[in-house]
């Protein structure tokens, strides 16, 4: 994520949480406390996802640094499967 869309996302989110107590204080009654909590909640629900998904860029980052440091192990050398077939379990096959 660019540097400009962080801003702009984390700023969107702070916005709604700001104007989400400017309407708890101004608008009275129901009304006020329904906005007031529908943007607090959706400011703050937003910029809990955002801090989840920058945690998620570090450490997707960071595995990449680890890959390009150490090279991978070699792959185990491929076995052939015996293809023998498993004993019959439920006892001998009755004859007609």
């Amino acid at each position: 994520m660019s540097k400009r869309g962080r801003f702009i996302a984390y700023g969107s989110a702070v916005v709604l949480v700001v104007i989400g107590t400017g309407c708890a204080a101004t608008v009275g009654g129901v009304t006020g406390q329904i906005l007031a909590m529908a943007l607090i909640g959706s400011g703050l629900v937003i910029l809990t996802g955002l801090v989840f998904m920058e945690v998620g860029l570090s450490e997707d980052r960071d595995r990449e640094k680890e890959l390009r440091r150490v090279p991978p192990p070699p792959a185990p050398p491929r076995r052939r499967l015996d293809h023998a077939r498993p004993p019959r379990l439920r006892g001998p096959r009755h004859e007609r």
